[in-house]
């Protein structure tokens, strides 16, 4: 890990330390994670709230006045809304995404959840996930959330990980083994 993410990462984990804190406090986490799931989706699908956060262009007070508004509009929790003022009055908004996905994880933690991502060939239906999170759950001990991709190059079967643990039964996977051992015979 680079020196600056190493920072970033931990400058995410103190806010996002004081933000559950607060939010398990007042009994909110679950409306916490609302607004950890909308400020996700505006990071998103906005690229001028990528750069209000990035861009060191704007003054302490345009950041703080935009993303205090951004929070109005968004209806954030008052701690959420607090939090990013603050960080916008430090210049630490560009921490943001790190800090969302901190709060997930303790969060994901705090309920004993974990998130496994899943890469298919296609999309998976419904009943597909949640056969795919029982069976995890019974391997995992603990409720599992997927995180459902699409990527056609696997041309079947799935790819999961499930936090340092990964199965790969794609096909492009078993061809790839099956030329390198013909490679190997030749």
């Amino acid at each position: 890990m680079s020196e600056s993410a190493s920072i970033s990462s931990g400058i995410a984990e103190r806010y996002a330390s004081a933000v559950f804190d607060i939010a398990k406090e007042s009994n909110s986490i679950a409306e916490l994670e609302g607004n950890i799931d909308d400020l996700t989706a505006a990071l998103a699908e906005s690229a001028e709230l990528g750069d209000l956060i990035n861009s060191p262009i704007y003054s302490r007070d345009a950041q703080g006045k935009a993303i205090a508004a951004v929070a109005e509009k968004m209806e954030l929790r008052p701690v959420m809304q607090n939090a990013l003022g603050l960080m916008a009055q430090k210049r630490r908004l560009f921490v943001l995404p790190a800090l969302l996905a901190q709060l997930r994880a303790m969060i994901a933690e705090e309920k004993g959840e974990v998130t496994a991502e899943v890469v298919s060939a296609q999309a998976l239906t419904d009943a597909q996930v949640d056969a795919l999170a029982n069976t995890l759950k019974s391997s995992v001990g603990k409720e599992v959330k997927i995180k459902a991709t699409v990527d056609a190059t696997l041309i079947g079967g799935l790819v999961v990980k499930v936090g340092s643990k990964m199965i790969d039964t794609s096909i492009r996977s078993k061809l790839n083994s099956l030329q390198n051992a013909m490679k190997e015979v030749g």
